[in-house]
């Protein structure tokens, strides 16, 4: 199977914008690092799953097995109340790999390149690079296109690595036999598969393997590291050998029920953002449930596959000099508010896990804890400068959350911004405020998640609730403007770049004439 593995090695000399060629002669004042201050700097293992909600035994689901985020979350600092910055793949990674909202990255559709955007930004894992340490990325961190461009880099960005290594499987072998909703449609369709197997045949399972390897390169050589593994689970298909399957009773799981009428109390773009989706609108409860017990036998699958690399961090003794980062690109609904997937203001679609566990040692250990101080995604750039005594760039405006991780009670920000096309919203401890259109031009939702955590009465009309929802009217504007102003240090700002123009999807198998038209369907 490592045949199949493609890897992309980048050797980049200096980067666009630098020196040119004639001046680029090493400076004299820069000093050589020694070998005992590269081994003194912290690594990061950064781990991030794509598409997955807060289904975990951590954060108190009591029906999907993840033992091993769970015991990750056991040893490090959980966010309780932490939120994306925009529910779709390729604009929340392009915002959390540079600290900056998508006002600011001007990234807001998928397979948009960051550099016709924002070519001068300096992302995360180009920061690292900067300060000496070996970047490395393993499958998805910038946008791909789930499940159609495993195998490739995707809408990657050649500048914030090292190297990279992009797996290719089983799943991707045996794509055609997939069940999905509308034939030959997955990454958006609710899709799945219990396949025949093993974990490493998968191409999550081949990442874990390659992300093992690199643990061992790096305690053998000593090198400080940046290990970005991104996993292309739960994303659609649910995709995961069928012993994750067996984990769970199919007729014992709950499908949330939501009728039209509900919908009336919403705003009109709040109401056809969880109706979208024709064709996943009003499914079967047998049919539900299926689709459910795979999206769960997928996370426990995605859960091996972290503790195999958690297990390996131990053996290589990495973990007493590593931090390490769980977390997701944004949340998912399973059937709350009728609505499967993503691409909404509900705390389901901005709600994300995040895990930040320190190594065990005595000048940097953090106790573990809890925490319902509302963060944002972009804030694990400025955390992760200030944990390793990296001088955070000047264009990052998201906010370290050291302070947090030392007191649970601290606040670094009183609430955390969320926005989808034209609608923004702020959760607080307590209560989400989301306005659509121009200061709310097109409607308001107000939510108590004290008394309505799954955000089903629409308190805009309770006078009750006026003053405080004026008061967060406020917040809202002031957020919005303030995420809206171009950061200094960015350099260029592109408007109005375009989205990459997609070709239609090949599933391996099938064939096609000339024009493209499909001619062969491959059989399961």
């Amino acid at each position: 199977m490592r045949q199949s593995i493609v890897r992309v090695v980048f050797f980049m000399g200096i980067l666009a914008g630098s020196f040119s060629c004639q001046n680029a002669e090493k400076p004299k004042h820069v000093k050589k690092q020694s070998s005992s201050q590269a081994s003194e700097k912290l690594n990061v293992l950064f781990i991030i799953a794509d598409d997955l909600n807060c289904d975990l035994g951590a954060y108190g689901n009591n029906i999907v097995q993840t033992p091993n985020i769970d015991r990750l979350a056991a040893r490090g600092v959980v966010f309780e109340n932490a939120h994306n910055q925009y529910p779709l793949c390729g604009p929340s990674r392009a915002s959390f790999m540079t600290g900056m909202y998508t006002n600011q990255t001007k990234i807001t559709e998928n397979n948009m390149n960051l550099r016709n955007s924002v070519p001068d930004v300096i992302t995360l894992g180009q920061r690292f690079r900067q300060q000496g340490y070996q970047s490395v990325r393993i499958g998805k961190m910038f946008h791909y296109d789930n499940p159609s461009a495993i195998g490739t880099s995707g809408n990657d960005d050649i500048y914030s690595w090292d190297q990279t290594v992009n797996p290719y499987g089983r799943d991707k072998i045996e794509e055609h036999k997939i069940n999905t909703l509308i034939p030959r449609r997955y990454g958006g369709t609710l899709s799945w598969l219990a396949a025949n197997g093993k974990d490493e045949e998968q191409t999550d399972g081949i990442g874990a393997n390659e992300a093992i390897e690199k643990l061992d390169d790096f305690s053998k050589n000593g090198t400080p590291f940046f290990l970005a593994v991104g996993f292309f689970r739960p994303h659609t298909p649910f995709v995961a050998p069928k012993k994750y399957f067996e984990l769970y009773d199919r007729e014992e799981i709950k499908i949330p029920e939501s009728s039209d009428s509900y919908l009336k109390t919403l705003p009109e773009p709040a109401a056809k953002s969880i109706r979208a989706k024709k064709v996943q609108l009003n499914l079967e409860k047998e049919l539900a449930q299926e689709i459910k017990e795979a999206y769960y036998a997928t996370i426990s699958f995605v859960d091996a596959q972290v503790g195999r690399v958690l297990d390996h961090l131990e053996a290589s003794g990495l973990d007493k000099n590593t931090i390490v980062v769980f977390t997701s690109d944004h949340g998912y609904h399973m059937g709350e508010h009728g609505h499967w997937q993503k691409q909404t203001l509900f705390e389901n679609a901005t709600r994300i896990p995040l895990i930040i566990s320190m190594p065990r040692i005595e000048s940097t250990a953090i106790a573990p804890k809890r925490t319902m101080s509302p963060v944002e995604l972009i804030d694990l750039y400025p955390t992760l400068m200030e944990l390793t005594d990296i001088t955070i760039p000047e264009h990052v405006v998201g906010k370290s959350l050291q302070a947090v991780m030392k007191d649970e009670n601290a606040l670094v920000r009183g609430s955390a911004l969320t926005r989808w096309r034209n609608g923004y919203s702020i959760k607080t401890r307590r209560y989400r405020l989301t306005a659509w259109g121009e200061k709310g031009a097109l409607g308001y939702e107000l939510y108590d998640h004290q008394n309505d955590n799954s955000e089903l009465i629409n308190l805009t009309s309770n006078e009750n609730y006026s003053e405080l929802m004026d008061s967060l009217k406020i917040v809202l504007e002031q957020r919005i403007s303030q995420a809206s102003i171009k950061p200094d240090g960015l350099g260029r700002q592109i408007e109005n770049a375009k989205a990459m123009q997609k070709a239609k999807n090949i599933t391996f198998g099938d064939l096609h004439d000339k024009q493209g038209k499909r001619t062969y369907l491959k059989e399961k």
